[in-house]
């Protein structure tokens, strides 16, 4: 019915009023015009393309555009202020390297609904050594399928207590530094969710693989291992509390690590969030150190669940509140 009410419209290009009166004595039903959606365009950076690198093809960019960089090394970096963007690599090698942006990051993300996809951010550094492939301050934020090679953080969120982000399909080698404070290859800070699933951490330095201040942090079918050569500290580190699902994940802790007593730590920092749920469930860890690690060290006064977590090495599968012990 609205496509023919629009067809009339158009044909007859009668005033609203009579045309509304026409359809009423039809008895047809009145049915509210729905505006159809803006189509985004699509910029395209590239040796040969309009945009020779990111930062003036997102600088360009309007809500809802999609940025699609062609596979090339881009010693470059911006900042996305615009909402609904897409910026993604349309081939493997697509890589920003070296340059941060506001001191802070190789993408510093200010706007909402962003998606970053079939990127490397690689290299990120500055002088309080914070630097980021990724500075996350604005709303929800997707990535898929990225990589992030020796930043020193490869991810780092500011505190947005209604913002989600999802880390998806990506990798993560080399990122994390201690020096004035810690870097690591994923820090968020006061998120409403940190979702990291189907991803690869390979040979943190320092600082901890994943850590997440969020009131919930989801670690679900990852590899997380130090190998030989890594040196982080925790696997995950989730400090403040905050309900947790971990699941499904591949984790190893290695001869190197830099804190050789836990593998997992729940709420060392001080609980300031509701901790409703942890489950710790069917996980593969392995300890590679000559010495005994924990598991899951949890200081909060919510139970871990655990189950189903198959242990390699000399391992103390819990400390603190948990079940079973």
């Amino acid at each position: 019915m609205p496509v023919l009410y629009w067809l009339v419209a158009m044909t007859h290009r009668k005033p609203l009023p009579r045309l509304l009166a026409a359809t009423l004595g039809l008895g047809l039903p009145v049915l509210p015009w729905i505006a159809a959606p803006a189509i985004g365009r699509t910029l395209q950076v590239g040796a040969d393309q309009a945009y020779k690198a990111p930062s003036a093809a997102i600088a360009a960019a309007h809500d809802g555009d999609v940025v699609d960089v062609a596979p090339g090394q881009y010693y470059d970096c911006a900042v996305i202020t615009q909402n609904n963007l897409t910026v993604q690599g349309t081939g493997p090698g697509a890589v920003l390297t070296d340059k941060t942006c506001q001191g802070k990051a190789l993408l510093v993300i200010d706007g909402a609904n962003i998606t970053i996809r079939n990127l490397t951010l690689q290299r990120a550094r500055v002088p309080d050594q914070n630097g980021a492939g990724i500075r996350a301050e604005g709303g929800n934020l997707t990535i898929e399928n990225s990589r992030f090679i020796n930043d020193q953080n490869g991810i780092l969120g500011a505190d947005n207590p209604q913002a989600v982000i999802h880390v998806s399909g990506s990798t993560f080698e080399d990122n994390g530094i201690c020096g004035g404070s810690c870097s690591h290859a994923i820090y968020v800070g006061h998120f409403k969710l940190l979702r990291v699933d189907h991803s690869h951490f390979m040979r943190t330095h320092d600082g901890h693989s994943i850590k997440s201040r969020a009131s919930r942090t989801e670690v679900i079918d990852n590899d997380i291992a130090d190998g030989p050569d890594g040196t982080s500290s925790y696997l995950i580190d989730i400090p403040n509390g905050g309900s947790a699902l971990i699941d499904g994940n591949r984790l190893e802790k290695g001869p190197r690590t830099g804190n050789p007593a836990n593998a997992i730590m729940i709420g060392e920092e001080g609980v300031d969030q509701p901790t409703d749920s942890l489950i710790v469930r069917d996980n593969h860890f392995t300890n590679d150190q000559a010495r005994s690690t924990t598991f899951v060290n949890n200081i909060t006064a919510t139970p871990v669940q655990l189950s189903g977590n198959v242990f390699q090495g000399q391992v103390r599968p819990l400390a603190g509140d948990g079940l079973p012990r």
